[in-house]
Formats: C-alpha cells, sequence, structure tokens
C-alpha cells in the first residue's frame, strides 16, 4: 500500500481539510453512465442513490459509498471515488442518507449515525433482487461509523457484503461532538449546525407539526440540536443515550470480514485516541492505518507517478481491488504511516 505523502502546500489539519473539497475536477463522471434508484429501508422511508452499473453486472464487484454528516450522493468524495471505482471496473452505488441530496420528502424521519438498519437493508435488496453476491461498503466520517457498526452488527449473516473501509469513522460520537463544538473548530461546528437546522425547516414543510420549531433558534451548538431533535426522534432518551448507542465502538470486537480503518493523527474533530482501544488492536479482521497528518477525510498527496493527488481514493478502490485488506508494513493491523 502507499504510504500518504502530504502535499506540501497543504500543511496542517486545517488546509488538508478544507482545501481539496473545493479543488475543481470538472470531468468526474464524465461518460459514466447513471441509473436512479430509491431504495424502500422502512415502511414509510426511503433513501435515494445514483447507481453505476457496468454491463454483466453480477460478474463485477460492486462498492456501495456513504457520506458524512450533511454531505451527499454529489459529494467531491463521493463522485472521486465513482471515477476511480468504475474506470477499475466496478459496480458503484452511492447512496444519500436520509433527507440528504434533497429527499427529506422520502422520509418522515431525521437521519443519524445509528441507521446501520438502512445500509442493511440496501445490501439485502442488492443480494437478493439484483444477485449482487460481492460487495464492499465505504463510508467517511457518519458514513465511516455505518458502515463499521453494520459490520459489527450483521456483516456474518450479510453473505454477500466482502470488507469495509471508514475513512475517519467517528466511532465515539460524543467525544467528536465534544471535539467539534471546542473554540478552535468553530469553522465546522458554523458549517454543520446551520445546515441542520434549515434541513430540519425544510421537513417540516413536509411533515407539519412533526417537530416543535420554536425552539430551533435558541440551539447554539451540535449537542443541544441533538438533545432536542435527533435523539427523540429515533427513540433515544436524550443526546447522550444517542451518542453511546450508537457509537460502532461497541461492536468492533464481532467484525468478521476484512475491514480497513483509515484516520490521521490530526483529525480536527475525531480525536485519534478513539481508536486506540483493545476493539481494534486485537482483532485480526481490522486494519488501522493512522498516517500523522491527513485533517479530516482530506489525505491530498504530493504528486505520485500513477495516480492523482486524492490519496483517500486511491486506497479504496485499491482495497476493493484486491478482495481483502490492505498488506503493509508492520503489524498486523496497526500501521502509522
Amino acid at each position: 500500500m502507499l504510504p500518504f505523502s502530504p502535499h506540501p502546500l497543504l500543511g496542517g489539519p486545517h488546509r488538508m481539510t478544507l482545501l481539496p473539497r473545493w479543488l475543481y475536477r470538472p470531468t468526474l463522471l464524465q461518460n459514466v453512465p447513471v441509473e436512479e434508484r430509491l431504495f424502500q429501508v422502512e415502511p414509510h422511508s426511503h433513501i435515494s442513490a445514483k447507481c453505476h452499473w457496468h454491463p454483466s453486472t453480477k460478474n463485477h464487484p460492486t462498492l456501495l459509498i456513504i457520506h458524512g454528516l450533511e454531505g451527499c450522493t454529489d459529494s467531491h468524495y463521493m463522485m472521486g471515488i465513482t471515477q476511480k471505482a468504475w474506470q477499475a471496473g466496478i459496480n458503484v452505488v452511492r447512496l444519500n442518507q436520509r433527507n440528504c441530496g434533497g429527499t427529506e420528502h422520502l422520509t418522515p424521519t431525521l437521519y443519524n449515525t445509528g441507521m446501520s438498519r438502512d445500509l442493511q437493508a440496501v445490501i439485502t435488496e442488492l443480494t437478493n433482487r439484483d444477485g449482487l453476491r460481492h460487495i464492499w461498503l465505504a463510508g467517511f466520517s457518519m458514513g465511516g461509523n455505518l458502515v463499521l457498526k453494520l459490520a459489527g452488527e450483521a456483516s456474518e449473516t450479510l453473505t454477500s457484503l466482502q470488507g469495509i473501509v471508514a475513512v475517519c469513522p467517528n466511532i465515539h460520537p460524543a467525544a467528536c461532538v465534544e471535539a467539534l463544538q471546542q473554540p478552535r473548530n468553530f469553522i465546522y461546528h458554523q458549517y454543520f449546525l446551520p445546515r441542520l437546522k434549515a434541513r430540519l425547516r425544510r421537513k417540516s414543510q413536509y411533515f407539519p407539526n412533526r417537530w416543535d420549531l420554536t425552539q430551533l433558534s435558541k440551539i447554539k451548538t451540535m449537542s443541544q440540536f441533538d438533545d432536542i431533535y435527533t435523539a427523540p426522534d429515533d427513540g433515544y432518551k436524550d443526546a447522550a443515550d444517542y451518542y453511546e448507542q450508537c457509537g460502532s465502538r461497541h461492536v468492533l470486537h464481532h467484525i468478521r470480514i476484512p475491514t480497513c480503518i483509515v484516520t490521521s493523527q490530526d483529525d480536527p474533530f475525531i480525536p485519534y485516541h478513539t481508536f486506540q482501544i483493545e476493539a481494534i488492536s486485537t482483532n485480526p479482521y481490522i486494519q488501522l492505518i493512522a498516517p500523522q497528518t491527513g485533517g479530516h477525510c482530506g489525505f491530498y498527496q504530493e504528486s505520485q507517478p500513477h495516480e492523482d493527488n486524492f490519496w483517500v481514493e486511491n486506497r479504496i478502490v485499491e482495497f476493493v481491488k484486491s478482495g481483502q485488506s490492505p498488506t503493509t508494513v508492520g503489524s498486523h493491523n496497526n500501521h502509522n504511516s
């Protein structure tokens, strides 16, 4: 596996986190066929996807990609991975989480970092209806926690699920929200919170009287939003209960398929110490790759002779093509590059 060598102009976690998302990549998904699809995940809830199938679909591996908080199928990394995976002969399904990508009308619920059941429903449909037997999952940030949670809960029953990649996953939601609300992370907190509020206002137009919006203007933090809206919407007692129950760290020891966790030690709001746990270090199915730098899902590398600068996108495709967890130098399940 090619180690991560950070681009010399993107020193520090904030540059590495913020700048790659704004880099213009005009040729992404040109000449890549796309099919829009709805998956029913509960009786009154659907999630949307953009699917990219090869001819003789069943003869190709399939990669499901799940975005992070307030992302969507058109997030830059979702499109970047799709381009690379398609060119490598892999079917790709870009999934929206509930309400994302303009789909607020498709479900009466909010989305949260514990809804691994939605992924299970999608994989079950792709397996039983489409006949796909070689499915991989890749998730970013909040989506990373979702794919790990699913792997710990159901990987042995989902026989078509071959492997997992989680990039900067919030496996300990309480610690991540606490870090996000620190003054040093003001720019990120002020990005996410207004968007969550705006989404709730949009949803209330489709489902009036479901939420008490009079409290919305009083909310100043993510944890307050989760306490008042996110947690009770899915049956949790409060934000603390929601964070505790949804963290995939509780089920990592159950994972029995090749799993690669990629995070950076300088991620601004996914604390590295959350990965220094026995469930990761002792599970031979899990490989932790933790470069000293990389920001939050940034990983913009210096120029390489045979690939572009988006290091983690290339590693995900490499993972699927290999059919197993990437091989690195050192311990079988822990490598800091």
